[in-house]
């Protein structure tokens, strides 16, 4: 740290690191940029890395994981929420009157794949999960009950009451398909939709936009579930009002109707088809502008749905990282001089894993999990889920926040306006012509990612201080951030069988 310190150009360093907001693994970048006259072709501002005392340029990673790179991930977070509330109260182009439309906020969830450890309370204090008057124990000789109150943070939260009676085929299949149940889920809720207004689908969509904007949420279990927007729009979308008879009243009632419904067939090995659909827990609640009258307020449900935006699987007792071997991709072979043949780099014995599995900082459910991606992923049958490049994520392939096209602004176009500011302060700074007269002309390279051991801890330091300020002036701009409902939350993370 002292050499680090006494460098020269240390100071400079330190204007980068907090330039990047405190990124934990910033990329390296060396080239150089040149700012020319459009009329004239002059160059009139040229940056080089090479005059950096340090010969390079610090960028944001950008990764949106807590768990990786927690200033990225804010930034994240607090893109999720302005793109979730823009849709609910107008702004970043959209008109106010759009928090008129009809809109609820609907939670679905998985199954249940057999019976876990679970947080239940009872006026305020924890109660047994599992209680039974008559014990009984399974075929594989454990109880089919849990006489003891967990606590918030108890490690055995999640993990079922016996591991050979999970279904964990059945769990692994359904998170691979959630993506797709969703899909079906939006398709069906508008005949459900059509059917109460007493109209077919064609008329129905010829009147009504359904936007909906989501976010996936890991359970302890390790199975996700989903926390969606769901408004209704004339055919133009967010700046058209729904005819007066698509009332959330009306959204609200087909909700539960189409996730019933909802069926995805997947391939079992051994077992033949298997029949994937939603979990029977599904809670669906009217969002208001003020949150009273048991409604939500669009403010409490942006904030909560942001704040899940920058978690992964990780909150259930796996990893953040790709499991699979760097040289084989997984398959556990190679092309060589002598033909195919096991790969060498993951143990030589074709696993495809690229690190010890038994040796993971992981729970046993999670290793369980993640097992069982690894070995249907190896199925050709299977092979279209591509379970184990995803096995980290046990078996979810899909996106964590989604939204329809018409819901409202983008991140890129979030990205994009952050990017200008930035850019038009620069340039007065530097005292450069306006983009619209320039043109901005760059070559870069990829010269490496991260800090040294020593430059790390002094960039955390700078990171914790960026974020503090961050946290201070968000906490002054945003208000009712909390959950939408602290009993729904509980409810909903509740996995008793």
């Amino acid at each position: 740290m002292a050499e680090v310190v006494s460098a020269p150009g240390y100071e400079r360093w330190t204007q980068q690191v907090a330039g990047t907001g405190g990124c934990s693994a910033p990329v390296r970048l060396v080239g150089e940029s040149e700012v020319i006259d459009r009329g004239t072709g002059e160059v009139v501002h040229v940056y080089r890395t090479a005059d950096e005392a340090t010969g390079y340029l610090l960028v944001a990673c950008g990764n949106r994981r807590a768990s990786v790179c927690p200033a990225c991930s804010e930034t994240y977070r607090r893109d999720v929420f302005h793109l979730i509330r823009a849709g609910l109260a107008g702004g970043k182009g959209l008109a106010e009157t759009v928090r008129e439309h009809p809109r609820v906020f609907a939670t679905l969830t998985a199954p249940s794949f057999g019976a876990v450890h679970t947080l239940r309370e009872r006026n305020g204090k924890p109660v047994a999960c599992h209680p039974r008057r008559r014990p009984v124990r399974c075929e594989h000789g454990n109880p089919d009950g849990c006489g003891v109150p967990h606590t918030p943070e108890d490690a055995v939260l999640g993990s079922p009451l016996c591991g050979d009676c999970y279904d964990y085929v059945g769990a692994v299949l359904w998170q691979a398909h959630a993506g797709q149940l969703w899909h079906r889920f939006s398709l069906e809720l508008r005949r459900q939709m059509a059917r109460r207004a007493g109209m077919s689908r064609r008329r129905f969509e010829a009147q009504v936009r359904v936007s909906f904007a989501k976010v996936a949420e890991y359970q302890r279990r390790g199975l996700v579930h989903f926390h969606a927007v769901i408004r209704l729009d004339g055919p133009g979308g967010y700046d058209d009002p729904p005819p007066c008879w698509a009332t959330a009243e009306l959204l609200a009632d087909a909700v539960p109707e189409a996730a019933g419904r909802v069926q995805v067939r997947s391939l079992d090995p051994g077992q033949g088809d298997r029949i994937l659909r939603w979990g029977t827990q599904i809670d669906v609640r009217p969002i208001l502008v003020s949150g009273d009258g048991g409604g939500l307020s669009d403010q409490a449900v942006a904030g909560y749905i942001a704040k899940y935006s920058t978690k992964g699987a990780e909150v259930s007792g796996t990893i953040d990282r790709r499991l699979t071997c760097p040289r084989c991709k997984g398959a556990g072979r190679v092309d060589g001089y002598g033909g195919v043949g096991l790969c060498k780099r993951c143990g030589g014995l074709g696993t495809g894993l690229g690190v010890d599995l038994e040796r993971l900082p992981v729970s046993d459910h999670a290793r369980r999990m993640i097992r069982t991606c690894w070995d249907l992923g190896g199925l050709p049958e299977l092979a279209d889920l591509r379970l184990r490049p995803w096995a980290h994520m046990l078996g979810f392939r899909g996106h964590f926040a989604t939204k329809s096209r018409r819901y409202s602004t983008t991140l890129g176009a979030l990205r994009q306006t952050r990017a200008d500011h930035r850019a038009a302060d620069a340039r007065e700074r530097q005292g450069l012509p306006s983009p619209e007269t320039t043109e901005v002309i760059g070559h870069w390279r990829f010269a490496g990612q991260g800090y040294s051991e020593a430059e790390q801890l002094l960039a955390d330091h700078i990171g914790q201080r960026a974020q503090t300020a961050r946290r201070i002036a968000a906490e002054r701009a945003e208000k009712d951030t909390e959950s939408p409902s602290t009993e729904t939350a509980k409810r909903n993370d509740s996995e008793a069988s």
